[in-house]
């Protein structure tokens, strides 16, 4: 069973940035891709970013975050990174990192490890 572990959330003032880790419990599992997403209360959850394995430059993101957010991996620590700078109010709600064989990128039905989660509020 593969888990993974998000650490990084935290509490930012408007225009602040925090870094998002997510590490993989192990690399050998069927997974292709990682990803991104997040889900405020009584919303969808919706994709932020994904990275391919094998290459990492096959970054995808949610339209609202290019230029502020940076997916990025380290294999060899099966952790992957997301940076997010220039951060507002609406950014805040739970931030998830999935893991996956995944031809779509953004849609979360293709990802098959989830991790629990971690906070990130942006104070105005």
């Amino acid at each position: 069973q593969v888990q993974l572990v998000e650490s990084g959330g935290g509490l930012v003032q408007t225009g602040g940035s925090l870094r998002l880790s997510c590490a993989a419990s192990r690399r050998s599992f069927s997974s292709n891709c990682m990803g991104w997403f997040r889900q405020a209360p009584g919303k969808e959850r919706e994709f932020v970013a994904a990275i391919r394995w094998w290459s990492s430059s096959n970054t995808y993101y949610k339209d609202t975050v290019k230029g502020r957010f940076t997916i990025s991996r380290d294999s060899a620590k099966n952790t992957v990174y997301l940076q997010m700078n220039s951060l507002k109010p609406g950014d805040t709600t739970v931030y998830y990192c999935a893991a996956g064989w995944v031809a779509t990128t953004a849609d979360q039905n293709e990802y098959g490890y989830w991790g629990q989660g971690t906070q990130v509020t942006v104070s105005s």
